[in-house]
């Protein structure tokens, strides 16, 4: 093991960013972690301020160090995780952006994913990259920077207007910025944009002329866990030039390396601002029948990158924070479950939060939210009841596209996530699934994932086994409903979701 006892790893995440440090056993030794603003400019549209996340990124690490008295010096590597479709173009030279991030839930694309799925270059980007054209990924959200931001395409071509998802901006950043910053991604993160190939982990040309892409704008791609580096930490920065930054994996991979679901047919669910759940389907990339998305889960130095079939829901856990913002129905996201609890059910309700569309396995973005089955005799406690099933239910109809691509029958379900400590919310899932529902020790599993990938590649873990050895179930839920309570309740839900479709006309 590396003489240098701890790992350190930056989570920038949708509502917050936080820095972690672990150690050798995987646990935390430090954790500092801040919110940043959501900017909301118009129905649909989700921004972020990138310099603003460049600040909280600094503020973070020198938070967690500080508060556990941790030197620089004692971190052996760094490694990164984000969220993964918000799309950053910046200008290199000044390390400004050229506009807010726009976020991974933005909506505002919703007509150059429509325009490439009827021209039938969807099938293409399906066939290539893995995913359907969908207002969720990258490439739209480049596309929409260079035809709508004045400069920005001539800005492009001169080498002047760069993209990244978050981790690169992060990165970049951390190695230096307009200082001889680092600009590279890694495959998953990659992955996330339509534009890179599934066959040859590299930039398609084609894919990239579907979106009028410079190819200049891209970062290189590089291994999730990278023994040659992506860059050192800055001189000037919270780790005084000491940390090799050499461990990149978007959110969800992360959380899945970080859950060790390294065998084929392991799988996570992630609760977070949306739900993620991955299924491991080894080196093989195995394209989805079923609407789910095809993507690597990790890539390892040189070894072969390890495939992953997922199901993105967009809005579970941020539903619960429109039950606190908008209604005002709760003051804290942790009083949902207390009021769930009052009641015994949603008798008959059902909330579908199709905020901006419904993603996996629909891939609507003309769908909008709804609550269906209201009478007088419900209240905000049946809501909320509905809000937490609606979380599982829409895990269930991934879980179903799982099964009906992979062959695979889930055996148990390992969870994760800031919703994990709502145990009503987690025996919900295991009756809905009827799976064992398993919460490990612990649960900030993305960071964890992340620390994982840099620990790999300078020696401070030796391989996979050591990381298995790590992981401790902390509680785990059996299902107790009938069969036919879980089917009648089921069926309910696919006909809310049939409520939400067809709402919003998209040209």
């Amino acid at each position: 093991m590396d003489r240098k006892p701890l790992i350190g790893s930056v989570d920038q995440g949708t509502s917050s960013t936080r820095f972690m440090v672990f150690d050798y056993q995987g646990k935390e030794v430090a954790k500092h972690q801040l919110e940043h603003e959501q900017i909301l400019p118009q129905p649909g549209w989700v921004e972020h301020d990138p310099l603003e996340i460049a600040q909280r990124t600094r503020e973070v690490i020198e938070g967690a160090l500080h508060k556990a008295h941790i030197s620089a010096t004692e971190l052996a590597a760094m490694g990164i995780t984000n969220q993964r479709e918000t799309t950053v173009v910046w200008n290199p030279k000044t390390g400004e952006p050229w506009y807010n991030a726009i976020v991974w839930q933005d909506t505002r694309t919703d007509r150059i994913a429509v325009r490439l799925e009827r021209s039938g270059k969807g099938d293409v980007i399906r066939k290539k990259s893995g995913l359907p054209p969908a207002t969720y990924f990258s490439g739209g959200k480049i596309q929409w920077i260079l035809e709508k931001v004045e400069g920005v395409r001539e800005a492009a071509e001169r080498g002047e207007a760069i993209f990244g998802n978050t981790d690169t901006w992060v990165i970049w950043n951390l190695t230096g910025g307009r200082d001889g910053g680092a600009h590279l991604t890694d495959v998953t993160n990659a992955s996330r944009t339509m534009l890179m190939n599934l066959e040859t982990l590299d930039w398609d040309d084609e894919l990239l002329s579907f979106f009028g892409i410079p190819p200049q704008m891209l970062p290189q791609i590089r291994p999730s866990s990278d023994s040659d580096f992506y860059g050192m930490s800055r001189k000037d920065g919270p780790l005084k030039g000491e940390v090799p930054i050499c461990g990149d994996l978007g959110d969800q991979q992360a959380a899945t390396v970080g859950q060790v679901c390294f065998a084929t047919g392991e799988a996570k669910n992630t609760y977070g601002t949306g739900n993620f759940m991955l299924l491991n389907t080894g080196t093989q990339a195995v394209l989805s029948k079923s609407g789910l998305l095809t993507t690597p889960c990790y890539k390892m130095g040189c070894q072969e990158t390890v495939f992953a079939l997922e199901g993105s829901i967009a809005v579970t856990g941020s539903a619960v924070q429109w039950l606190r913002d908008q209604l005002a129905i709760i003051s804290h996201a942790s009083e949902v479950e207390p009021l769930a609890r009052t009641v015994q059910g949603s008798d008959g309700i059902y909330f579908v939060p199709a905020f901006s569309g419904l993603f996996a396995p629909y891939w609507r973005s003309d769908a909008r939210g709804v609550i269906v089955g209201l009478s007088r005799y419900h209240t905000k406690a049946h809501l909320a009841r509905a809000t937490l099933e609606a979380i599982c239910y829409q895990s269930r109809d991934v879980l179903e596209a799982m099964v009906m691509d992979s062959g695979v029958k889930l055996q148990m379900l390992k969870v994760d996530g800031g919703a994990t400590a709502n145990d009503t919310l987690m025996q919900l899932q295991a009756d809905i699934l009827s799976v064992p529902v398993v919460r490990p020790v612990v649960t900030e599993t993305t960071a964890l994932g992340a620390a994982y990938a840099a620990g790999l590649a300078v020696g401070f873990w030796k391989s996979l086994d050591e990381l298995r050895n790590n992981w401790r179930a902390d509680k785990q839920w059996e299902p107790r409903w009938s069969e036919e309570q879980r089917q009648e309740g089921y069926t309910g839900w696919k006909k809310a979701v049939e409520r939400t479709l067809n709402w919003v006309d998209v040209e």
